[in-house]
């Protein structure tokens, strides 16, 4: 069984620009198998595919950079590969929520944050995405590289008090 807190293993991870009702757009979502995910959203397959802003995406999955850039053909997209940007935290138990509300501002509640959902947020004042797995909950937490020590070190410590 994995601690309840733990650090994934570096996963590959795609920026993704691109106008959402684009011909780019529609053979990027029929390559990945999914239509690219509405606000605040999740889309997943053979890949994750996490809605980060109108146009704009992390696609999270081994071979998303080669399979997108075939896919967009002659038209405008952004697509970068940014595996080396950030570490995912998992966090993975029945206080998960409660640790979660210590450091963030947003609504966590079950009818408001569930299992599809992802936010760009402020955790314990460092950038983070947060990605609601199953309803345990598991959350992923993806940070930048150089905050990841200092967020480390907090998650533990505001974990303390759950034993």
């Amino acid at each position: 069984m994995a601690e309840p807190i733990h650090e994934l293993p570096r996963r590959s991870m795609v920026n993704l620009r691109v106008p959402p009702d684009s011909p780019a757009a529609h053979r990027i979502a029929d390559a990945l198998g999914a239509a690219l995910p509405a606000p605040n959203t999740v889309a997943s397959g053979a890949h994750t595919v996490l809605w980060l802003g109108p146009d704009e995406w992390l696609v999270v999955g081994d071979g998303a950079k080669d399979l997108i850039d075939r896919a967009v053909g002659p038209d405008f997209a952004s697509v970068v590969d940014v595996s080396a940007n950030r570490t995912t935290f998992v966090l993975s138990a029945p206080w998960a929520r409660d640790l979660l509300a210590k450091g963030m501002a947003i609504d966590l509640h079950p009818r408001e944050f569930r299992p599809g959902r992802c936010a760009q947020t402020l955790l314990a004042r460092a950038q983070v995405i947060l990605q609601q797995i199953d309803e345990i909950p598991t959350y992923h937490v993806l940070v930048r590289g150089s905050f990841a020590p200092y967020l480390a070190a907090w998650l533990a410590d505001a974990a303390s008090e759950f034993g």
